[in-house]
């Protein structure tokens, strides 16, 4: 199964293109609007948040969704506290870790995957070695940030393998991933040997940093709890060395749903705090799922002096605002359109030495798969950057 990409790039100009825009008029109007990103769709054999089950694999038993030998052994998660829907606000703003039991439940199709992992170890490496023709320079950086949808069980088959092509094809140095649940930690582990994996939980559902060992040093890595987080968020960091440069990589799943707004802007300060205190000789760099409505980031008075957001610095491409896109991805069901860019990739350059600069961001997971749905209800960023020296400034 290959995938035919033709993504387009943006290439940076110079300083910030203004503040932060409307992300859609037709999904911020909306007062009802909630992010009903778990809900699936009517007519297949899905679960609703109101007590069905959502059959995944268990963590002792990754491979189960992509081996046969594994068949019998099953999990079911209870996705129910993360659907966002009006009917059940309460609810998800109490949201514990993922909660999984065994079943023999058949009725999710995600269990009826019988793809080897000697196949989707061939076909991650088949990408990446396609991929080595069109390898970026030396010293130009490549980080990847995007939410997996892991709590989706749903067509499994086609998500994983699809997946795990999108990481062989561009094979970045970093890879900034959230809502991966242990199942999907243990086969992107057992087959991406090229990578160091951090992750920011052991279970229910997280945020994990992948460094890419030929090319990543990884010199410490750190935790940030959110204190008055429900939804058990928090704040995972990486320090590393990159062609001689020291960068701090940082990655976040802020908490969700519109209601859930001042905890999340509490959430995004404390993002915001730590790219600004990190010693003046690192690079910082901020990818992940932040949930973010426009009229929040402008209601801090908008992105703080010193830190920049990448696709502003781009000249704000169109074909990059929007991130979680139900008008052009049809994993979940809503009543109404909705157009957000709640993804989004925040810079904050180094106070001395040479100075990274973004060259192009693109969106990834774009193609549809054969069961009429995509890799992940969201879109990932891939963004490639470039260190200037203070001459070429």
């Amino acid at each position: 199964m290959e995938h035919t990409l033709s993504p387009v790039s943006h290439t940076y100009t110079g300083a910030p293109a203004g503040g932060d825009r409307d992300s859609s008029k037709s999904s911020e109007a909306s007062k009802g609007h909630k992010k009903t990103g778990k809900k699936k769709k009517q007519g297949k054999k899905k679960h609703s948040a109101k007590g069905k089950d959502q059959t995944l694999t268990e963590e002792t038993s990754a491979h189960q969704c992509v081996n046969s030998e594994h068949t019998q052994s099953r999990t079911t998660c209870d996705q129910s506290t993360q659907t966002e829907t009006e009917s059940t606000q309460t609810q998800a703003t109490q949201t514990p870790p993922l909660q999984c039991t065994h079943t023999q439940s058949t009725e999710s199709r995600s269990t009826q995957t019988s793809i080897s992992k000697l196949t989707l170890k061939q076909l991650y490496e088949g990408q990446v070695s396609k991929g080595q023709d069109q390898a970026s320079s030396a010293d130009q950086l490549t980080v990847l940030t995007w939410n997996i949808d892991g709590l989706d069980g749903e067509d499994l088959k086609e998500r994983i393998p699809s997946l795990l092509e999108y990481l062989g094809k561009y094979h970045v140095d970093v890879v900034l991933l959230q809502e991966l649940i242990p199942p999907y930690l243990k086969i992107l582990q057992d087959i991406m040997k090229d990578y160091e994996f951090l992750e920011g939980s052991d279970n229910g559902y997280f945020t994990a940093i992948l460094l890419r060992r030929s090319r990543v040093e990884l010199l410490e890595s750190n935790i940030v709890k959110y204190p008055t987080t429900e939804m058990t968020r928090n704040l995972l960091m990486a320090t590393a060395k990159f062609s001689g440069h020291q960068l701090c990589f940082m990655t976040s799943h802020l908490e969700s749903l519109k209601i859930s707004s001042q905890e999340r802007l509490n959430q995004l300060r404390r993002v915001w705090k730590r790219m600004k205190e990190a010693a003046d000789s690192q690079t910082v760099i901020f990818g992940g799922d932040t949930n973010l409505r426009d009229w929040e980031v402008k209601k801090l008075g908008g992105v703080p002096d010193g830190i920049l957001d990448v696709w502003e610095m781009l000249g704000e491409p169109e074909d990059c605002r929007y991130t979680w896109d139900t008008v052009n991805n049809n994993n979940k069901e809503i009543p109404f359109p909705a157009r957000l860019r709640f993804d989004r990739v925040y810079l904050r350059t180094a106070r001395e030495g040479p100075q990274l600069r973004p060259d192009s961001m693109t969106l990834v997971g774009l193609e549809k798969l054969k069961c009429g749905r995509f890799t992940s209800d969201h879109w990932g960023i891939l963004c490639t950057f470039s260190f200037q020296s203070q001459i070429e400034q």
